[in-house]
């Protein structure tokens, strides 16, 4: 993996390029020259456009210790309707949505971005919130952090129906009243967008 110092001159290159303009019309020799580096820099440590605006956009997603963070007040209800709420938010950013659903698309095709996907970001976040389920000694914590994410995901990446903090609040008590762990209706504020 290329140094720190050179991996944030790549990201933001990579994301001010997805600003600029359509995803498929990012390429490596763009990049390369955004961020003051070479091509073979570049190759060293990525195969593919893909991969860098994956990394990046992982890199925003993970905490300084490289660890997907999962909110633990104390309160599972809230801690869950927390979670949910910045799942959404980043999920329907503006400026990550566009790069978030080109990376989506990409998995389809791209066996090792669909593992780096799944190795670096998908399983340590179920590993964060079923460790958070089993503090709060809800059952099959596994099982009922994959019920969590799943209905997430599908209304984003199908745009299947609006996401609002109403909506969140009856995913988490269905999360919890089919988990066997019963809570209270969270308070939830209004999201920053809906999707």
């Amino acid at each position: 993996m290329a140094r720190e110092r050179t991996r944030t001159k790549v990201h933001a290159a990579a994301l001010s390029l997805a600003g600029e303009r359509p995803v498929a019309a990012i390429t490596m020799e763009g990049i390369a020259a955004r961020a003051g580096v070479s091509k073979q820099t570049l190759y060293r440590s990525w195969s593919s456009t893909g991969e860098i605006l994956f990394d990046a956009l992982l890199a925003r997603s993970l905490d300084e210790n490289g660890r997907v963070t999962v909110p633990n007040s104390g309160d599972l209800t809230l801690d869950l309707a927390a979670l949910a709420t910045g799942m959404i938010d980043e999920l329907s950013d503006p400026t990550q949505e566009r790069l978030l659903r080109a990376v989506t698309a990409e998995l389809q095709s791209d066996d090792a971005l669909a593992a780096q996907f799944r190795d670096a970001l998908l399983e340590p976040q179920l590993s964060g919130i079923s460790e958070r389920l089993r503090q709060a000694r809800v059952p099959a914590p596994e099982d009922v952090a994959e019920l969590f994410v799943g209905p997430i995901f599908h209304r984003w990446l199908l745009r299947s129906r609006p996401f609002d903090a109403e909506w969140v609040a009856a995913h988490v008590e269905r999360v919890l009243r089919s988990a066997g762990a019963q809570g209270q209706s969270p308070k939830i504020g209004r999201l920053t967008r809906r999707s």
